[in-house]
């Protein structure tokens, strides 16, 4: 049976992946919701007006919003079905955008009810990184020693230590 440490890890990923993939294509095609892709563009000019150094380098509305949404594509993708360490990297630079997506709405001076959604998956993939990132726990093994033919276990296994009660 697999771990309730692993479930999370799944449960997490599938759900995190699933959510990126979907707001990624929605920043990339009005296929999804023709109102939601209007709503990211009318976001991404706002986010560009208000960042003029991103107009500098030559970073438009529509390559700020296309770039954004083919990373959390991505992303989702590799989060949903690529096992290992790639999930920990996807994770990763998802949560880089997520931290830079709040910025951006910090920046234009967004009411917290438009980017609560970007708070609430920026911590759950804070959670899944770091639950990732823990060790597994192992159960301590058992050392028995043999003594004449008879198994016994180690002394310090044996008997409880000084100042401390057995209870079973």
């Amino acid at each position: 049976m697999a771990s309730p440490r692993t479930i999370t890890i799944v449960a997490l990923s599938v759900a995190l992946g699933l959510f990126f993939v979907f707001m990624g294509t929605i920043k990339l095609t009005p296929r999804l919701s023709r109102d939601a892709y209007n709503e990211m563009k009318r976001a991404y000019k706002s986010y560009v007006r208000a960042l003029p150094m991103l107009k500098k380098m030559g970073v438009s509305s529509i390559l700020l919003r296309k770039s954004i949404g083919a990373l959390e594509v991505a992303c989702g993708i590799v989060m949903t079905l690529v096992p290992g360490r790639p999930k920990d990297v996807a994770n990763f630079l998802l949560l880089l955008l997520v931290l830079a997506v709040l910025f951006f709405h910090q920046l234009v001076g967004d009411p917290l009810k438009r980017y609560a959604h970007a708070l609430v998956f920026g911590i759950l993939l804070t959670c899944r990184l770091l639950i990732a990132r823990q060790p597994e726990e192992q159960l301590p093994e058992k050392r028995i020693l043999s003594v004449n033919g008879d198994e016994q276990p180690l002394i310090h296994e044996a008997a409880p230590e000084k100042g401390k009660m057995k209870v079973s």
